[in-house]
């Protein structure tokens, strides 16, 4: 199966966990998924200081810069496999 294809049923797969991961390991999807998708953090901070949830998802797809979207790919489905069991 191309990599295309498995990082789309990562997805899917993802939104079918029997058990809801921790807030930590719910950043590490997001910003791996924005990662694949996008490339690199291509918007501003949040200006509110208060946004402490899109703060958060900002700084976690800010501290992939660099990592290739293959690669990102790679980690993202690999760490649906792991929450799967």
């Amino acid at each position: 199966m191309e990599l295309q294809q498995l990082f789309e049923q990562a997805i899917a797969d993802s939104k079918l966990l029997n058990k809801k991961p921790d807030n930590e390991t719910l950043l590490k999807l997001y910003s791996l998924y924005k990662q694949a998708t996008e490339g690199d953090v291509n918007t501003d901070p949040p200006s509110n200081p208060f946004d402490f949830v899109n703060k958060a998802k900002h700084d976690a797809w800010t501290s992939l810069q660099g990592k290739g979207k293959e690669e990102a790919m790679k980690a993202y489905i690999d760490l649906v496999q792991q929450l799967k069991g």
